[in-house]
């Protein structure tokens, strides 16, 4: 059996349509003494998906940043979620949901 390797996911959705948001730009970083470095940027496919942020490097310990970049004319231009890594032997999914005037974000699986 193949070996899994950890990753950094998220998709977004558009609860106001109902539909999975395709095309935002989402930028990962990693946040080490006081500046942020990037790992990885894509945009959201035709699922609203991306599978991994990390561009195939390895999951370090520590806090990383993504950024949405979800201006589309509506009220929210951008949302940015801050979290940690402490297990590098598990993937972290981090989707965005989000409507007219409301975001929300959870810890997927």
């Amino acid at each position: 059996m193949a070996e899994t390797r950890p990753t950094i996911s998220t998709h977004v959705l558009d609860v106001g349509s109902g539909r999975p948001a395709t095309g935002i730009v989402v930028r990962l970083t990693r946040l080490a003494g006081g500046t942020e470095i990037e790992v990885g940027s894509e945009a959201t496919d035709d699922d609203g998906r991306i599978g991994d942020l990390l561009a195939g490097a390895p999951l370090e310990a520590g806090d990383y940043r993504l950024h949405f970049d979800i201006d589309e004319g509506g009220f929210f231009r951008a949302a940015t979620i801050e979290f940690r890594v402490t297990d590098t032997a598990r993937s972290y999914h981090v989707p965005l949901i989000r409507a007219p005037y409301s975001l929300a974000t959870y810890r997927g699986s």
